[in-house]
């Protein structure tokens, strides 16, 4: 694996020692099955909010229970390599789980980001990060970047 790509013991690790350093670590997660605008300027944002970005990737295996079947497009190796080539992605871990919980929990991230179609109340991990200090951040979708939407084009081209 890349070097910024790492398994759940080695950024709990550093999640331990970024925290002795006071540097506020932002947590998102996501499939990123087909990487595009959209994710760019959502993982930009993201970073902006503290020092460290780390991003839990859904596992091939937890994109299928989420997303189904046909999913992921493309595997788990490749989407992480295509993440940890962002500038501004710090770690990529993957996880198997229908939900990053145990890997927020594990993290504790100061700053957990998600996408503005959640609601607050409903974000995974919102309770833990919280009573530790950190806060929850939802970004606003660019509107028209989607990987269902452009799916839905590339079908229909």
């Amino acid at each position: 694996m890349g070097c910024k790509i790492k398994k759940l013991n080695e950024i709990k690790q550093i999640a331990k020692r970024l925290r002795r350093k006071k540097r506020k670590i932002v947590f998102t997660n996501g499939c990123f099955d087909i990487l595009h605008y959209g994710h760019i300027k959502y993982l930009e944002k993201c970073k902006r909010l503290g020092d460290v970005l780390i991003i839990g990737l859904n596992s091939n295996l937890s994109v299928k229970k989420i997303k189904g079947k046909s999913r992921p497009i493309m595997g788990e190796k490749e989407r992480a390599s295509i993440l940890s080539a962002l500038e501004f992605v710090d770690y990529v871990t993957i996880f198997d789980e229908k939900t990053p919980e145990t890997l927020i929990k594990e993290i504790t991230p100061g700053i957990l980001a998600k996408g503005g179609d959640w609601r607050k109340a409903d974000i995974v991990g919102r309770s833990h990060v919280e009573q530790h200090g950190g806060r929850v951040v939802t970004i606003p979708f660019v509107k028209g970047y989607s990987t269902t939407s452009m799916l839905a084009r590339i079908k229909n081209a």
